[in-house]
């Protein structure tokens, strides 16, 4: 594996009776950007997905040969612009886990209230069903989730170290 790669063999601690989950938390949330954290488990850990998605993680999983599980997980916001293969997680959507046919950007910063409530509402409006929008503001757009929900979209907002926020929004 590389070295932007963290493998974690959580099978022998399951077997033996130890709960993985903060081991599993901890080494998701040590993920420097751009790694990734492979997941090796007996069985596929369908609670996990909904906690690493509240906590802004991706994942892909797959049934290996030998019956164990493998988790792919990577921090949401590094999803690249033309991607068409990095699954989406979005707990507020009946589907956990979607491809999304087209990722749009759409950079809002530097515009003053309410244009980037505004901006973000004009692009969703021309949004195709399994497309995803990834809107970047200056700050968290506390009064778009409300929005989104009546025209039938979920967002979610992550911080970025510059402290602009990266909102991901796509059709429930």
């Amino acid at each position: 594996m590389s070295d932007n790669t963290i493998t974690l063999d959580v099978r022998a601690d399951i077997r033996a009776g130890r709960e993985p989950f903060s081991k599993i938390m901890a080494a998701a949330g040590s993920l420097a950007p751009g790694a990734k954290l492979i997941l090796i488990a007996p069985f596929e850990p369908k609670p996990l997905f909904h906690v690493l998605a509240k906590q802004a993680f991706c994942h892909d999983c797959q049934r290996t040969a030998a019956g164990d599980w493998q988790v792919l997980v990577w921090r949401a916001e590094e999803i690249p612009a033309a991607s068409q293969s990095a699954p989406i997680i979005s707990p507020g959507c009946p589907t956990a886990v979607t491809q999304p046919a087209e990722v749009i950007q759409l950079d809002a910063r530097g515009l003053e209230p309410p244009q980037p409530l505004v901006t973000i509402l004009e692009a969703v409006t021309a949004l195709s069903p399994g497309a995803m929008l990834r809107a970047r503001t200056d700050r968290r757009p506390m009064h778009l989730y409300a929005q989104l929900e009546e025209r039938g979209f979920t967002g979610e907002s992550h911080q970025q170290a510059d402290g602009s926020f990266i909102t991901l929004i796509r059709h429930c």
